[in-house]
């Protein structure tokens, strides 16, 4: 069985890049989310193994994606996480 992922990151082209990434890889994009809440939901719904999140989503755009992630790892902690940063200034 392939290692199931759901994917929290508001920029789409990059959303779309780390799925098509980790498809051609052979791991399993099960959701993809462009912001925080969606994430969560998302993750709690289809139990991955792994979710890969961005620190900075909606709708705050400041630690909303790393708070869902927190929440997420005490919800189901037998889910791996990957936080992501990048920052443009």
């Amino acid at each position: 069985m392939p290692i199931r992922v759901v994917i929290g990151e508001d920029d789409v082209l990059l959303r779309e890049g780390i799925a098509g990434i980790l498809e051609r890889a052979g791991l399993e994009v099960v959701a993809r989310a462009g912001n925080a809440g969606d994430f969560l939901r998302r993750a709690q719904a289809h139990r991955p193994d792994v979710a890969v999140v961005d620190i900075q989503m909606p709708p705050g755009n400041s630690d909303d994606g790393l708070r869902a992630a927190l929440e997420l790892r005490r919800t189901r902690p037998e889910t791996g996480v990957v936080v992501l940063s990048q920052f443009f200034e």
